[in-house]
């Protein structure tokens, strides 16, 4: 992944755009790990499925990936370890033996040093110049100290020779070329890490659980710099509990994880929901039940966010479909949560936590940042109460209470138990009825509040695709070979959902199909319950892959000549 990250930022810094996915098992052990790089001259929002230059460090490799070659593929591979011959590929396969564990060795390196002259083999091949990757090696190793830095640098370099001159017409023959603006090449955990340190957050716990781990080594790495908390507790119980307490203090905070444990922060949710504090929760979908497919990618988890814990409290499920939406939306679900005390939730999947692209510095630096804090009281608030006479749950009309926290001499009871305005638990008939209405107001609140889906392409296309989350660069790119005949609807609001909006085009499209990661098209069931429109159509996948450009075009070609 490292040697991933390292050939992505060279190929940015040489103007390209890039698209860069990963593969890996579930195993302690180890197995067999893949990182995949789509490069493109314009913005690329989702990866391909040819591969054009494959670096394989044993044979496995290419046994794994032959079917994915192209017809003009370059395979680098070491003689030395196994042997490859032209006959066993289709016409046109460029062979490349480079001696990558004798090279690495003879600059003192090792095997896992071999990744850095394929680095450098690979930029040969690629036609990128030899200095951009200079500058990311020591951008990537300077905190190992100089030697380690230089000892990399000549690693590459002897990679990139060999090919130069043994392989001298060996080349694709990209072009380097200015960046129109400064590139991030960033992951969807660290757009949400940014989103919330952008949002002020000030307490972070996480117990570490594939696809959100990206979160906390990036938040981990900055919290003494940024001034805020990151807590890693023994579980998830105690990970949600703590959020929730620093919350009650008045500090904006968030705790992330996945399906399984979310499982176990479930009574956690119904806590903040009685309590009515607010709180971000990522939750990052892999496929279950169990631990399931621990380190691939699923849809399957939306039903179970929507209707977690039981009772009836209002929660907010926002979906990121992007990089600059999982950083606009997360700063979003903060608002959400103080304006409506309440729990929100940013909904990913492995896909967005942890593949990187391009993005414009100016998609993030330009989002202006507004912080709601809702009606939080504090030592500056104009609002004052009667000594001993605050209601902490007041029936108000928009069913949102004045918060206080502690420190103001506002003293109040917060527990688990149906309570009246001031806290003190009660099981009178009215003052419950009254209270469980108090929370669905703020529901009622938060649906005028949806803004408007958007729809992408054609607005009067022949079909009509539908789909949340990550799923949304790759209808993206496939509506670009599709043309004008596909429009893309994609949705971020789960819940509050935009109903009305949604309801009004589809009845106005001409044929609807609908793309998920899951196997019950759990986002057509939604739309169903909320605007009775049935989508026949679907498009699904749920063997722990995500989705291809190619998929969604094979697919959609299929179904419109039915």
């Amino acid at each position: 992944m490292v040697s991933g990250l390292t050939f992505s930022k060279t190929i940015s810094r040489a103007g390209y755009q890039i698209f860069e996915t990963n593969d890996y098992p579930s195993l302690i052990r180890g197995g067999h790990n893949v990182v995949s790089v789509s490069i493109c001259d314009q913005e690329i929002k989702a990866a391909y499925k040819p591969v054009d230059l494959l670096v394989a460090l044993n044979k496995e490799t290419v046994e794994l990936h032959r079917n994915e070659l192209s017809c003009h593929s370059v395979i680098i591979y070491d003689g030395k370890d196994y042997q490859l011959t032209k006959g066993d590929f289709i016409p046109d396969i460029k062979l490349c033996s480079v001696p990558l564990l004798s090279l690495a060795k003879g600059q003192g390196g090792n095997i896992l040093t071999r990744n850095t002259v394929a680095l450098g083999a690979s930029m040969a091949v690629l036609g990128i110049d030899f200095k951009l990757l200079t500058s990311v090696i020591d951008d990537q190793f300077i905190k190992k100290g100089e030697a380690v830095v230089k000892q990399n640098i000549s690693a590459a370099k002897v990679g990139f020779d060999y090919v130069r001159k043994n392989y001298p017409k060996l080349a694709f023959g990209l072009i380097n070329k200015p960046a129109v603006s400064p590139q991030a090449v960033l992951t969807g955990c660290e757009a949400i890490s940014l989103g919330a340190i952008a949002a002020g957050m000030k307490f972070f716990s996480a117990y570490p659980m594939t696809p959100i781990n990206g979160i906390i080594t990036y938040l981990a790495s900055v919290s003494k710099k940024m001034g805020f908390i990151y807590k890693q507790p023994e579980d998830e119980i105690a990970a949600i509990n703590m959020a929730i307490g620093a919350s009650f203090t008045g500090v904006r905070s968030m705790v992330a994880t996945s399906g399984g444990g979310f499982s176990l922060m479930v009574e956690g949710l119904g806590l903040a929901g009685m309590t009515e504090t607010p709180l971000v929760i990522v939750m990052g979908m892999r496929p279950g039940p169990s631990t399931g497919l621990a380190t691939w990618t699923g849809q399957g988890d939306l039903k179970f966010i929507l209707n977690a814990s039981q009772g009836e409290f209002p929660r907010l499920v926002l979906a990121p479909g992007d990089l600059q939406e999982a950083y606009n939306l997360t700063i979003e679900a903060f608002n959400l949560a103080d304006r409506f005390q309440t729990p929100v939730f940013v909904l990913v999947d492995k896909f967005l936590c942890e593949s990187r692209r391009t993005i414009n510095e100016k998609e993030l630096t330009d989002f202006p940042i507004k912080i709601d804090r809702g009606k939080l009281i504090n030592k500056n608030s104009s609002i004052s109460f009667e000594k001993n006479r605050y209601r902490r749950y007041e029936l108000t009309d928009d069913g949102i209470s004045p918060r206080a926290i502690p420190g103001l001499n506002l003293p109040f009871i917060a527990n688990s138990y149906e309570h009246d305005e001031y806290g003190f638990s009660t099981e009178e008939e009215q003052m419950i009825k009254k209270m469980v209405e108090k929370r669905r107001k703020k529901q009622y609140g938060a649906d005028q509040l949806v803004p408007q889906p958007v729809v992408y392409g054609n607005p009067t296309a022949e079909v009509t695709l539908v789909g949340w989350g990550s799923t949304k660069g790759v209808v993206q790119e496939a509506i670009r070979q599709l043309g004008n005949k596909v429009n893309y609807l994609h949705l971020n609001y789960l819940n509050p959902f935009p109903s009305a909006a949604v309801g009004k085009i589809l009845s106005q499209a001409k044929r609807v199909i609908d793309i998920e990661g899951n196997s019950t098209a759990q986002l057509a069931l939604l739309i169903r319950e909320k605007t009775g429109f049935e989508i026949k159509d679907k498009i699904l996948k749920y063997n722990g892959r995500p989705f291809y450009p190619e998929d969604i075009i094979a697919e959609v070609n299929s179904l419109i000549t039915i």
